[in-house]
């Protein structure tokens, strides 16, 4: 096929610090960002109040270009770094929305709102080209965008495969114009999605958070036959050191100190203010302490592992600095009961070793295909 979707190859330095530098290369590899406006943004961001104010320039640029996809990803990168409470962070979102559709205007996407929960769960649906292989639906996890994954999507419809992705509660549109807050009990959207278009026998691939998310999903729902998985801890508290989740939990125990003390670090750091406003936000919790209850409930018990019966491919990054690689075989292990487990870990060599391979989303992408061929699903 001339048109087949190709993304590029390659974790390069936009910026010294990991932090910038991961979101950088981000936007680049999923194939929405151009190379040259990533190392200028890397080399004019020298702090995190920077962020906000170059990726919007940046976006400008580029729609004054005519670059609409380009613009669409940087205004959806400002907002990204946006506190929640900040005015323009649902304008910042609606200009990215209205650029993206614009840019793809060309493929006549099909855009869904499933009902769910007196809201609404955005969904795009890609027909398989050719014949059809199979049905993968796909989601992120913690703050994703579903039209982040777009070109994913597309690159998976080109070998046949009916595509669906989604927004769940705590994503996107779910939460931002729908008003969903993050809910780890992913069976429900899921079952939602199925239940709309009618689909008894699907992949469900999930990325980040999403990998979480979609293994329990699977535990609960029967419909989901296969399951991909690529960047999660099986507990996330387990992700940092245990000393530090021993005092995490230990001053949980006294809600009045735990939300003080985040509310100091907010105030004397930048970042500190965002990551810990991103979780309130998406949980719509009204203190740092009702937020950080999301730490707690992404466990090993409440993903149901033992109760997991379908072929599993699960994915890590050697290098991911969001979870450590010394999680992965913890969740391997837990996968006890799965019809099949196949697990793959990442290297420098495939330039796949970071967070959701980042760096290379065509291997990741092929893998799942391949993997999909070899148990069997291909011509179903």
């Amino acid at each position: 096929m001339n048109n087949k979707i190709s993304f590029p190859v390659g974790y390069h330095r936009f910026h010294k610090t990991q932090f910038f530098n991961f979101q950088l290369n981000r936007w680049y590899s999923i194939g929405l960002a151009r190379y040259d406006d990533m190392l200028t943004a890397g080399k004019n961001i020298k702090k995190y109040e920077d962020w906000k104010p170059e990726m919007i320039r940046i976006a400008q640029q580029a729609e004054s270009e005519n670059r609409l996809m380009n613009a669409a990803i940087y205004y959806r990168s400002a907002e990204f770094f946006t506190h929640y409470q900040d005015s323009d962070k649902e304008l910042l979102y609606d200009k990215f929305s209205e650029l993206f559709y614009q840019a793809f205007a060309a493929d006549q996407i099909q855009r869904h709102k499933i009902p769910y929960d007196g809201g609404y769960l955005p969904a795009i649906r890609i027909p398989a080209v050719g014949d059809k292989n199979g049905t993968i639906v796909l989601h992120g996890g913690y703050d994703s965008f579903l039209e982040e994954w777009y070109l994913m999507l597309k690159y998976l419809s080109q070998d046949g495969y009916e595509v669906i992705g989604f927004e769940g509660p705590g994503q996107g549109a779910a939460l931002i114009k729908a008003g969903l807050a993050l809910d780890i009990e992913w069976e429900k959207p899921t079952a939602a999605i199925l239940d709309y278009f009618d689909l008894d026998d699907v992949t469900l691939f999930g990325l980040s958070m999403g990998g979480w998310l979609c293994l329990r999903a699977a535990a609960c729902e029967s419909r989901i036959k296969r399951v991909v998985a690529s960047g999660h801890a099986i507990h996330y508290m387990d992700i940092v050191p245990s000393f530090i989740g021993w005092i995490f939990k230990y001053f949980m125990k006294y809600e009045n100190f735990f939300n003080k003390s985040a509310y100091a670090k907010m105030e004397k750091n930048p970042r500190m203010k965002w990551e810990i406003g991103n979780t309130m936000r998406i949980t719509k919790s009204e203190t740092p302490f009702e937020g950080a209850q999301l730490n707690l409930s992404l466990s090993r018990e409440n993903m149901y592992a033992d109760q997991i019966t379908q072929d599993v491919l699960f994915i890590s990054g050697q290098d991911d600095h969001f979870i450590p690689i010394r999680l992965h075989n913890q969740q391997v292990k837990a996968l006890a009961n799965a019809k099949s487990v196949t697990d793959r870990v990442f290297t420098k060599l495939d330039h796949a070793q970071n967070h959701c391979q980042v760096g290379n989303i065509g291997v990741l992408l092929d893998t799942v295909i391949e993997w999909l061929e070899k148990i069997g699903l291909a011509g179903v």
